[in-house]
């Protein structure tokens, strides 16, 4: 369970394993500002006042903010199973 104000981790997972070609626009749009709200919330909470739970959703998403050029694993784990995004270049898990 995330802590109040984050966005849920099955939310979250559901987003980012759906295929972007069966989204509405708009869910591309609400996809968008929820990850970009999460990120912030992600960002201004101090890692130490985190429970354990969301320090683990976060370093699954990759929203730990001290590697922001690091894929998250998330995104490691959709191109496993080939549904990682078709612009990018061919990355090494």
């Amino acid at each position: 369970m995330s802590q109040p104000g984050r966005q849920d981790f099955s939310d979250k997972a559901e987003a980012k394993f759906k295929p972007d070609s069966q989204k509405t626009f708009t869910e591309h749009v609400g996809d968008m500002a929820t990850g970009k709200l999460d990120n912030l919330g992600s960002t201004v909470q101090p890692q130490q006042d985190k429970s354990m739970a969301q320090k683990a959703g976060d370093a699954m998403s990759g929203q730990q903010n001290h590697n922001p050029g690091e894929r998250s694993l998330m995104d490691k784990a959709k191109d496993a199973v080939g549904l990682g995004d078709k612009h990018s270049t061919n990355r090494e898990l």
